[in-house]
């Protein structure tokens, strides 16, 4: 029997994205998507990608969401590969409708090898 693998790949592409297309994406103007945060409050108040909405897992509701159409995608990540919380949050939210993807590496692959930009908050022994 043969397998078409083809498909295989097609529907990793259509369920996934890298950092390095959302920061060309936010770069060059032509982000048309909602870049969610789905790790913790705190984690989010660390550092995060610039631009990204702090929405936790947990709090993915169908009244968290009301403000958000349906027809814009949404992209989320959380920590990185270790980390299945950008997964849980995109089966949620397209269960309930939104076309999601899931931003590959998390903000591992975005900080520590690709170094593209984060909101940092800065401790008071810092300022």
């Amino acid at each position: 029997m043969k397998v078409d693998v083809s498909q295989y790949f097609a529907m990793k592409l259509a369920c996934e994205t890298d950092c390095a297309d959302v920061y060309q994406a936010m770069l060059t103007g032509l982000q048309d998507f909602v870049l969610f945060d789905v790790r913790s409050n705190e984690a989010f108040a660390k550092s995060h990608v610039q631009g990204a909405v702090n929405m936790p897992s947990a709090d993915i509701s169908e009244l968290t969401m009301a403000k958000y159409d349906k027809v814009t995608p949404i992209v989320v990540y959380c920590w990185g590969p270790g980390c299945n919380g950008a997964t849980k949050a995109a089966c949620k939210l397209a269960k309930m409708g939104y076309q999601v993807k899931e931003m590959i590496g998390g903000i591992h692959y975005w900080e520590d090898f690709e170094r593209y930009p984060v909101n940092r908050r800065v401790s008071q022994a810092q300022s």
